[in-house]
C-alpha cells in the first residue's frame, strides 16, 4: 500500500444535525447553517483563525444570494478577511473535493491549515420562472408608459406563471436524460435487485441509526431556528431516522420514478435534507505547532467516471482506480461507508464489486474488486435514515467514520459515494 506523499491530517469536526427537507431548517439557509459548524468548530479547537490557509466549502445548490457561500460562511463564522476562501461543486461528492482539494495544496506546500466542509438548504431551492416568462417579466420591467405596461401583460399566459422545480432540475443529468431515480431503477434490473431487498436495506439502515442516535450526537453542534417551529428553538439532532421503521410501512409506499414496473420509492432512496458539516485539516508541521490530538489522516483518494445513466455504480469505479494508484483493497478496510443515494445502488455497489463480468468489462480487471461486507458497511446507517444534503454527504462520511474507527479501536475505513452525472469518489482514512 502506498499512502500519500506527506501525512494529511483530519483534525476535528463538527456537524449540524440533518433535517428532512421542510422542517427544522426551512427558515435556516445555507449560510448560516455552515456558519453554525465553522463557528463550533473554531470555539471546540480554540484555533486562531487568522492562520488558516483557506476555506474550501462544497455547495451544489449555490443560493444567488450568497456568492462564493465559502466566503461569506468564514466571515460570519469570525475568519478574518484576509483568509481566502472558495466554493466547489461536484455534485454529491462536493464534500470529498473540499478535502481533496486541501489535501493536493497541502502537498504541493501552498498552506498547512485548511477549513473545509460542505452546506446545503434543499428546503430552499428556488422555484424557477420559464425562459419566456422571464422574457416576459424583462419587457414589463422596461416599459416606460402605461399603454406599454399593459400590452407586455396582457401578453402573459397562464403557463407563464408554472414554475420550474429547481430541485427537480438539480437531480437530473441533461446527457442521459434521466433523474437519478431513473438511474436507480437501472441498476436495480441490471443485477435484479427486487423490491424486498430495497425495502430491507432501507429499513436496516434507520434501525442502524437509531440505534446510533447517541454516538451521532457526538459529532452534532445544536442550531438554534430563527423561529420556534412546532414547539422547538433548537434542533440538535437527525430528525430522519425513524424508530420501529417496517417492511410493512416501506412497502405501501408506491414507485416514485417508474410508476408501473419500477421499484425504487421515497422510502428507499435517501431523504432530501439540509445540513452542514466543517472539518480542519493541517499539515504535521502545523499539527505539531498546534497541539492538537488529530481524529486521523487521509492517506489516499480517487475520483473515476462511469455510465452517467449508471451513476450509482461510480463507487466501484473509484475504489478500483484507487486500489491501482495506491494498492489498498477491500479487504484492507475496517469500516467501509457507501453513501445511500438509494438502496438500489448501494446493492448494486455489492454485487458490481464481486461480478467477474462487470470488473472484466466494466474494470478492465482479471479479478473481481472484491466483498462489500454487510458487517461494516455503513454500520450507523446512512442517507437513507439520516439524509442526504449533497454538497455536504462527503464531510459528514469522514467526520463519522473516523470517530467510529476511534470508538472500536480500529485502524482504517473506506468511504465512498457515487456522483451525479456518471462518477464516483473514494477516500480512504486512518487513524493515528
Amino acid at each position: 500500500m502506498k499512502s500519500l506523499e506527506q501525512p494529511i491530517y483530519l483534525v476535528d469536526g463538527v456537524r449540524t444535525p440533518f433535517s428532512k427537507m421542510g422542517t427544522a431548517f426551512a427558515d435556516t439557509d445555507a449560510v448560516e447553517l455552515g456558519r453554525a459548524a465553522v463557528a463550533e468548530l473554531l470555539a471546540k479547537t480554540g484555533l486562531d483563525p487568522a492562520i488558516i490557509e483557506e476555506v474550501i466549502f462544497g455547495c451544489v445548490a449555490q443560493p444567488a444570494d450568497a456568492a462564493n457561500i465559502a466566503r461569506v460562511i468564514a466571515l460570519r463564522a469570525g475568519v478574518p478577511d484576509t483568509v481566502s476562501a472558495v466554493t466547489v461543486h461536484r455534485n454529491c461528492a462536493s464534500g470529498f473535493e473540499s478535502i481533496t482539494q486541501a489535501a493536493e495544496k497541502m502537498m504541493v506546500g501552498r498552506g498547512d491549515v485548511f477549513l473545509v466542509g460542505g452546506t446545503e438548504n434543499m428546503s430552499l431551492v428556488p422555484l424557477l420562472y420559464s425562459a419566456g416568462a422571464a422574457r416576459k417579466f424583462g419587457a414589463l420591467a422596461r416599459a416606460k408608459s402605461l399603454k406599454d405596461k399593459i400590452a407586455v401583460a396582457a401578453s402573459f399566459r397562464p403557463e407563464d406563471f408554472k414554475p420550474r422545480i429547481g430541485l427537480q432540475m438539480g437531480l437530473s443529468d441533461p446527457v442521459s436524460g434521466l433523474n437519478m431515480g431513473q438511474t436507480a431503477e437501472n441498476v436495480s434490473r441490471d443485477f435484479g435487485i427486487t423490491r424486498e431487498e430495497q425495502d430491507r436495506f432501507s429499513m436496516t439502515s434507520h434501525h442502524k441509526a437509531v440505534a446510533a442516535k447517541d454516538k451521532l450526537r457526538e459529532e452534532i453542534t445544536p442550531v438554534y431556528l430563527p423561529k420556534v417551529r412546532n414547539g422547538q428553538a433548537y434542533l440538535d439532532e437527525d430528525n430522519g431516522p425513524r424508530k420501529g421503521q417496517t417492511m410493512e410501512a416501506l412497502g405501501k409506499l408506491r414507485p416514485v420514478f417508474e410508476k408501473v414496473s419500477g421499484s425504487v420509492t421515497a422510502g428507499n432512496a435517501s431523504q432530501i435534507t439540509d445540513g452542514a458539516v466543517a472539518l480542519l485539516m493541517m499539515t504535521e508541521k502545523a499539527l505539531q505547532a498546534s497541539g492538537l490530538t488529530p481524529l486521523g489522516k487521509l492517506v489516499a483518494f480517487q475520483y473515476a467516471g462511469c455510465d452517467p445513466s449508471r451513476m450509482g455504480l461510480g463507487p466501484v469505479h473509484a475504489i478500483h482506480k484507487a486500489e491501482q494508484r495506491n494498492g489498498f483493497t477491500l479487504k484492507d478496510a475496517d469500516l467501509i461507508e457507501v453513501n445511500e443515494a438509494f438502496a438500489a445502488q448501494v446493492i448494486g455497489c455489492q454485487r458490481a464489486s464481486v461480478d467477474a463480468k462487470y470488473c472484466r468489462e466494466k474494470l478492465g480487471r482479471d479479478t473481481v474488486l472484491g466483498e462489500i461486507p454487510d458487517e461494516i458497511l455503513n454500520v450507523n446507517g446512512g442517507a437513507i435514515a439520516l439524509g442526504h444534503p449533497v454538497g455536504v454527504t462527503g464531510a459528514r462520511l469522514v467526520l463519522t467514520a473516523l470517530k467510529e474507527l476511534a470508538r472500536r479501536k480500529a485502524k482504517r475505513a473506506l468511504l465512498s459515494l457515487c456522483v451525479g452525472g456518471g462518477q464516483g469518489g473514494a477516500l480512504w482514512v486512518e487513524t493515528v
